[in-house]
Order: C-alpha cells, then sequence, then structure tokens
C-alpha cells in the first residue's frame, strides 16, 4: 500500500473509532444511565423510610404527603396528574409565620394559595394519568417524576442534596446520605429542607428576618451554567 492509502486507511479507521465511541456515549447518556436520577430514588426512598409516621396518603391533592417533624410545613407529590385540583408537587406549611413578620396574602402571586390559616406553593408536572407497573406506592409516584419528568429533580451540590423544582425556586431537597455530606465528608445535619424563594413573600409585606422558625440566608446554585448567590428562606431538619 503507497502512502497515501496507508494515511486514507489511517484516516478511516480514526473516524470509525470516533464514531463508535460517540455511540457509546449516546448510549450511556441515554440508556437509562441517569445517576442522580437513579441516586435521588434511593435516597427518597431512605428518607421515606426514617420518618415513614410522617409519609401519609393525600385524599385532597391525590397523591402523598411528607410531613416536618414539627408539622409546620409538608411536601405533597401527586400520584395521578391528571386528577390534582391545583398543583402536581408543592409544598403546603403554616403561614402564621409570614403572616406575623407582615404578609399581606392577597399580595401573592398566582402559584400561591391561601387558605385556613395555610399556604401553598408548587407546580404542575403534566396532564398526563401516570402508568403503574404495580402499586402506587410514596416512592413509586416519585418515580413518576424521574421517569417522565426529569427536568424538576436537581442536584445541589454544596449540600450534597437531591431536590425537587417546585417552580418560581421553591423546592423540596434531601441527602444523599443522611450520615455524611460526601462533597465535604463532615456530618450531614440538614437530612431534608424545605426552600422557598423570599422574593414574592417580600413583595407581599413579609420582613425576612422576622420569619419566625425560617431561616433567611444565602445559598449557592447553579444557574445558566453560572454559580450564583441567591437568598433563601429554609426550614432544614436533621433526621437522624
Amino acid at each position: 500500500m503507497n502512502r497515501n492509502g496507508k494515511l486514507i486507511a489511517a484516516v478511516g479507521a480514526t473516524v470509525v473509532l470516533v464514531g463508535a465511541i460517540v455511540i457509546a456515549v449516546v448510549r450511556t447518556a441515554g440508556g437509562n444511565l441517569d445517576v442522580v436520577g437513579k441516586q435521588s430514588i434511593t435516597s427518597f426512598e431512605a428518607v421515606l423510610n426514617t420518618i415513614p409516621d410522617n409519609v401519609k396518603a393525600d385524599e385532597i391533592n391525590g397523591g402523598w404527603s411528607l410531613n416536618a417533624p414539627d408539622n409546620s410545613i409538608r411536601f405533597i407529590w401527586s400520584e395521578d396528574y391528571s386528577q390534582s385540583p391545583l398543583h402536581d408537587a408543592m409544598l403546603e406549611l403554616d403561614a402564621a409565620p409570614f403572616v406575623s413578620a407582615g404578609l399581606d396574602v392577597n399580595k401573592l402571586p398566582d402559584n400561591y394559595a391561601a387558605y385556613d390559616g395555610m399556604l401553598m406553593v408548587g407546580t404542575k408536572l403534566g396532564t398526563e394519568k401516570p402508568v403503574y407497573k404495580g402499586d402506587v406506592t410514596p416512592l413509586a409516584a416519585y418515580e413518576q417524576i424521574v421517569n417522565k419528568h426529569r427536568s424538576f429533580i436537581n442536584y445541589h451540590m454544596d449540600l450534597d442534596h437531591y431536590g425537587v423544582k417546585l417552580g418560581d425556586g421553591n423546592m423540596f431537597e434531601w441527602a444523599k446520605d443522611m450520615e455524611t455530606n460526601t462533597i465535604n465528608h463532615q456530618n450531614q445535619d440538614k437530612d431534608i429542607v424545605f426552600v422557598l424563594n423570599p422574593e414574592p413573600l417580600i413583595a407581599a409585606g413579609v420582613d425576612p428576618e422576622k420569619a419566625e422558625g425560617w431561616v433567611y440566608a444565602p445559598v449557592t446554585v447553579m444557574e445558566g451554567g453560572k454559580t450564583l448567590e441567591v437568598y433563601k428562606f429554609l426550614k432544614p431538619f436533621n433526621l437522624k
């Protein structure tokens, strides 16, 4: 084979190799190897198993709820998006700390609902009726979010938390490992965290420093590929 022929053969082999690598990467990325999604399921299951008495069926919202240890707030997720009356994933919380801090509930945006001394904020995920392979359990309902609405699942590196995005900067987060923060190898003392965007609450009259039971603090987040520091209302709990 002459020099040109060897060069063409080498280039051809390289193209084939690169093509094989690309196919492998695509298969890996799209072939159910969603590490964040899968690990979020196992860690969420660990939370459910740690406080089973705080996990209950929610008939009004057509799904399940996880109550905070002090019963001041709960995370609710739907099992059937076609039947959800308002949101598919949401927080329901005691309004009193914010009312005492100056909240005028009439000034809250449309993603909030106020009733019976409570506030609810959340988001729709879809309108379909999910298909379950087995029993409809709290974990199975969460798996539907991961499998069908993956963009709502988040990983918060600083806290080593997974979470469900509830729209407008609100979230429910839980620890990847309730014993240790695997990023800084320190004790994980925030096993679950309820997160509220303070801006609409402040715009509705809340003095953020006076919301009893809530921590008003800066949090590092990723937005548009950039690391930003934004203020949030946080309500963390240590379960172990």
